[in-house]
């Protein structure tokens, strides 16, 4: 069975660390704990009086100052892993938290995880390439040497950054390692720890090249477990859930977060607040339940997404260029049909082209796998047929050979709509107001990756008033926008009313219309 030596590296709090240290402990597992030398002394002593009767705690044997970015981090890494190989020779993964860190779900089920691959779990992808760093210096971080930290010393780190590219003082990589990069949060085999340590006793060039290189947590044991283990028993993932903001702050985690931990497919979260005392008390409490019937729904990052771009959708950049450059002619018109409910969109688009053999397109813009004609590539995915539309439109205009076209839209493509309108060719717009139950909505959630089907049924309580504003948020939007040839049809509205839209939206006579409106279930979910 595993055996997880833990490795903790802290700064503060020393109650909790503390109370870690005893809760991973309880299951038989190890914890190799380096307390920042920067911090408190007495905080330190406290630690060490405290957990000095715990055989399965050890501490490493010298403790450094670390700053954010710096080697210090990984040396005090190394400091503590040292102390924790040569402590526990029963230990067979060892497991990077900070002491932020708490278990999100049972030593049992953690144990399970582990004996089920022999593989090392840590994110590594290519430095270079990936596209893992996404503000700031990236080359230069390995290329420059970095002797002072940019928090601290700010303007003396920038002035050594300037001054070396104007001397042209850029270094090598050393040749025969691929960079990496990825999470600091990692939990590795023992043989390659042993292979790691061994590498930094026979390389020292490697860890002298990593000393002066910028945020190196980051970057050296992504790049020695890629270059020491082979590429299939690697898992390149981290085990350890965690959220950043669009500005890069990591989320916090509170006591209303339980429910969302638990279904997270990771085995501990970062970061949880101080304060979130009920959270601490009953994630330490499942840790020793033995519980491993958790239903992993894994919805967390897509659901803090959907919740932090309300109302940014759309609105966070100006039209590229090939958003505005016009590709249709005044004489085509565009027939758009919005409605949340997709079925409901496409049975009227079914039922007017039965009546009037006008071509129309589903959800394209929404639905990879709406079927479109061959039209060179441009339809082959999601992202291209958005980058191109007015291109796409044009393109549809000319393989039906019509100046009449039927689409089906999301009404969340505002933006999207907007750019239609302002084309020479005429848009209209059909806006299909549906009525949404419960069921629908969390239906809606499910299908687009806010919750599965093991979503608890409070947190999809706590989901459906922001589901259910955010579709009306779309439709004020629609209203608000003011577009011209703008009809509505409402499930609620008299059929007679409904006629009549239908008829003036596509300029048919009332037979014709009334035909399109003759489906029972047209509003049927």
């Amino acid at each position: 069975m595993a055996r997880i030596a833990y490795i903790l590296l802290c700064h503060k709090d020393p109650d909790a660390i503390i109370e870690q240290a005893n809760r991973l402990t309880t299951a038989g597992d190890y914890i190799s704990i380096h307390f920042d030398a920067r911090a408190r002394k007495e905080h330190y002593q406290k630690i060490r009086t405290a957990l000095s009767d715990n055989p399965n705690v050890t501490f490493a044997a010298r403790r450094v100052k670390c700053g954010w970015g710096e080697w210090s981090l990984v040396q005090a890494s190394l400091n503590a892993i040292r102390a924790a190989v040569e402590a526990f020779p029963r230990a067979t993964h060892f497991y990077m938290l900070s002491g932020d860190c708490i278990s999100i779900k049972s030593a049992e089920f953690i144990h399970r995880f582990l004996d089920s691959r022999d593989v090392d779990y840590i994110e590594s992808v290519d430095f270079f390439d990936s596209g893992w760093i996404k503000t700031g210096m990236k080359e230069e971080r390995l290329t420059l040497r970095h002797f002072v930290n940019e928090r601290k010393h700010k303007s003396l780190f920038y002035a050594s950054v300037r001054f070396q590219r104007w001397a042209k003082l850029h270094r090598k990589i050393p040749h025969d390692l691929e960079m990496m990069i990825g999470s600091q949060w990692w939990c590795l085999r023992r043989r390659t720890i042993e292979w790691v340590l061994r590498f930094c006793r026979e390389r020292p060039d490697v860890v002298r090249f990593f000393t002066t290189s910028w945020i190196p947590d980051e970057t050296f044991f992504q790049t020695l477990v890629r270059h020491l283990v082979p590429e299939k028993e690697i898992e390149n993932r981290t085990l350890t859930f965690l959220m950043f903001s669009d500005y890069g702050i990591p989320v916090t985690f509170f006591s209303d977060h339980y429910d969302l931990l638990l279904s997270q497919d990771f085995l501990f979260a970062r970061k949880v607040s101080p304060d979130a005392t009920e959270l601490k008390a009953r994630l330490g409490d499942l840790y020793n339940s033995g519980r491993t019937d958790f239903a992993l729904s894994n919805e967390g990052r897509r659901l803090y997404g959907f919740i932090m771009d309300r109302g940014r959708v759309g609105r966070r950049f100006a039209p590229r260029f090939w958003e505005t450059e016009a590709t249709m002619s005044r004489e085509k018109i565009l027939y758009i049909l919005t409605c949340k409910k997709w079925h409901v969109a496409k049975r009227l688009l079914a039922q007017v082209q039965k009546a009037t053999n006008m071509p129309g397109v589903e959800y394209l813009f929404d639905e990879g796998s709406t079927h479109l004609p061959d039209l060179g590539g441009i339809q082959n995915s999601l992202e291209k047929r958005a980058r191109h539309r007015r291109a796409l439109i044009r393109m549809l205009f000319d393989y039906y050979e019509t100046d009449h076209l039927m689409i089906c839209l999301d009404p969340k493509n505002l933006a999207m709509i907007h750019d239609f309108y302002a084309d020479r060719c005429t848009s209209k717009m059909l806006n299909i107001e549906c009525e949404f139950s419960d069921e629908f909505l969390i239906g809606h959630a499910r299908r687009v990756g806010l919750a599965s089907d093991h979503t608890t049924p409070e947190t999809l309580d706590r989901l459906l008033p922001t589901l259910r504003y955010d579709v009306s948020f779309e439709n004020d939007q629609i209203r608000d926008a003011g577009f011209a040839h703008n009809f509505k049809l409402t499930e609620t509205g008299t059929r007679t009313d409904n006629v009549a839209a239908i008829s003036a939206f596509f300029s048919i006579n009332e037979d014709k219309a009334a035909e399109v409106m003759s489906l029972e279930h047209l509003f049927s979910d």
